[in-house]
């Protein structure tokens, strides 16, 4: 079976058994239960992430955006908190050859005006040089600060893939939490509603019912099992999605002037 963004299918397999209303609500208040145990869990480990003590680092240290170098400081924009995502950078790429994973972190969390009202910041570090990354920028229609942490060590630069958390106090500056991975997704709420999908995000690693499905199987680049994570953060022209030459990452599909390509242009990266 093949479903991707550009090619659906009126003919599912392996679809939920029918029953009737009063059923399907006792098979969904039972999953409540586990539901709701699920969300106290996580209450608990977000109060235990409180509690996680702090390390002091430089503020005073710069970093590049549209108004040239400034204090990493200057970033709180007079708040007294500040979460950063760091976005991979491959030097030399074309809009089409960056990071798809960060890509999607990035869009997910393309307006902080709730945070703002909350009483924090968010911006986002890339170890791109800041000419390339500035066209970059302006193609995506980002309107979160963006910054070069070219040169800087971590934790401001350093790896990237990263979200962190730093709190002010005066003129001092404090890193208090930093998660990568799959710890990452909390910005990207495109994949908590894929979890309550039948069909799931449609990739290998996750358990699904004997028979059902692994949404867009048969794709360029990867074996007819299919199914490796995150395979739809790129498509082609035609909406279909792939990891080869052809892609973009999806949103980039959206912005004016994103024409077909044939090569992602990457002749090097930085993390």
């Amino acid at each position: 079976m093949t479903n991707t963004p550009g090619n659906t299918s009126s003919d599912l397999t392996a679809k939920p058994p029918v029953v009737d209303l009063a059923a399907w609500q006792a098979a969904r208040e039972e999953l409540l239960v586990r539901e709701k145990a699920h969300t106290r869990e996580g209450d608990a480990i977000a109060a235990a992430r409180r509690r996680l003590p702090m390390v002091q680092v430089d503020g005073t240290v710069e970093v590049t955006g549209a108004d040239g170098p400034v204090p990493f400081l200057d970033l709180f924009q007079g708040r007294d908190e500040l979460v950063v995502y760091q976005h991979m950078w491959y030097d030399g790429a074309p809009h089409q050859g960056q990071c798809e994973g960060c890509a999607t972190t990035a869009w997910h969390a393309k307006d902080a005006v709730y945070l703002n009202a909350r009483g924090v910041s968010f911006a986002v570090l890339t170890s791109g040089p800041w000419e390339e990354v500035a066209p970059y920028v302006e193609f995506m229609g980002y309107t979160q600060p963006w910054y070069s942490v070219r040169g800087v060590e971590a934790p401001i630069g350093g790896g990237m893939g990263h979200l962190i958390c730093f709190l002010r106090d005066g003129d001092r500056v404090f890193l208090t939490y930093s998660t990568t991975g799959r710890g990452n997704e909390p910005v990207n709420g495109s994949l908590g509603l894929l979890d309550m999908t039948p069909y799931g995000r449609g990739e290998a690693w996750e358990d699904r019912p004997e028979g059902r499905p692994v949404i867009g199987a048969v794709r360029e680049g990867y074996p007819a099992e299919g199914g490796q994570s995150c395979w739809y953060w790129r498509s082609d022209a035609d909406g279909t999605a792939t990891w080869g030459p052809t892609s973009r990452p999806v949103p980039q599909w959206t912005r004016p002037g994103a024409t077909p390509v044939e090569t992602l242009g990457r002749n090097g990266h930085r993390h």
